[in-house]
């Protein structure tokens, strides 16, 4: 393979997870991002470079942010873009996942973005589709290119992520964020450590190579950078908490917290904030926090992951 990432490609047809992709992939990806960043901040931000494809973006899950970051990524290439939303469709009246795709590929699509609240529902259609396939989340699988533009994030501000450490806080267990993060984290060499009460993390966390703890201050002391994750309610159906108010105490990031460490770290969070409740706005709002980058990030990504897959052998 040409050293010129111009030439280079992945060396999958899907994104269906970051487990399943390598750190060259990851890499090229993160490269590609870069030159589409300089094309999103010009005056004119749209280049012609898919043209000729049609994307479906297929949310069977209630999605704002990554949505409208896909759809933007996917008019600044010039795609023609179909949106399709399972509230009110066919798929209320008893339609299955492959009867729905299907008739939507027989539209003539090129590439599907999907959202599904079944973990491996990309799995399944990859196998019985003929088109790229990305995942836009499954259930509480993988969030593949939020943990990519999370990297793309922290690698603008500390480089090469190799012997960084990398802090994971919040709501493990219910996270597609926390796992795609901790895969793609690991293959960039960084160290990673999941901080959150033992409710929250799952029982085998160990068994993917991160450090595990529950004490926020030492957490917050030990890390180059924090990411900090929700609380998903919607996804417990028991309470794995006393309350919001006793989560905040023991393990909200605030600024009091912020103010005692020795160092300065960069605050992440791949949101929607739940202010108040796992982060403070004076710590979201604050000089450590690149939450905004990476949403601007996140279209860049995005653009960089639906050019490298449409590419043709």
């Amino acid at each position: 393979m040409s050293n010129n990432p111009q030439y280079q490609k992945l060396s999958t047809k899907h994104l269906l997870g970051i487990k399943y992709i390598t750190a060259s992939d990851i890499n090229l990806i993160l490269h590609t991002a870069s030159e589409f960043k300089q094309v999103i901040n010009r005056p004119i931000k749209k280049v012609p470079s898919l043209r000729d494809i049609t994307i479906a973006n297929l949310f069977f899950e209630n999605s704002t942010r990554t949505k409208l970051s896909f759809e933007l990524a996917e008019k600044r290439l010039s795609a023609d873009v179909i949106n399709f939303s399972s509230s009110g469709s066919s798929v209320k009246k008893g339609e299955t996942l492959l009867d729905t795709v299907n008739n939507i590929l027989s539209m003539k699509i090129d590439m599907v973005v999907m959202r599904h609240p079944s973990p491996g529902a990309h799995h399944f259609l990859s196998k019985h589709v003929d088109c790229n396939i990305i995942n836009a989340g499954d259930g509480t699988h993988e969030h593949p290119t939020q943990a990519l533009l999370d990297a793309y994030s922290m690698q603008e501000k500390l480089g090469s992520l190799k012997g960084k450490k990398i802090a994971i806080i919040g709501d493990i267990k219910h996270s597609r964020v926390a796992l795609s993060n901790i895969f793609c984290l690991k293959k960039l060499g960084a160290k990673v450590r999941v901080c959150g009460p033992p409710t929250l993390l799952q029982p085998n966390i160990n068994s993917l190579g991160v450090e595990v703890s529950h004490d926020i201050d030492e957490t917050l002391a030990w890390c180059d950078v924090a990411n900090v994750l929700r609380i998903q309610l919607e996804r417990q159906n028991i309470s794995y908490i006393p309350s919001l108010r006793e989560y905040s105490r023991y393990y909200g990031v605030n600024k009091e917290r912020i103010d005692k460490l020795k160092k300065s770290i960069i605050i992440m969070h791949p949101g929607p904030i739940n202010r108040g409740v796992e982060i403070t706005s004076d710590v979201a709002d604050s000089h450590h926090s690149i939450i905004l980058d990476q949403v601007e990030n996140g279209v860049a990504v995005r653009m960089a992951v639906l050019f490298l897959l449409a590419r043709k052998p």
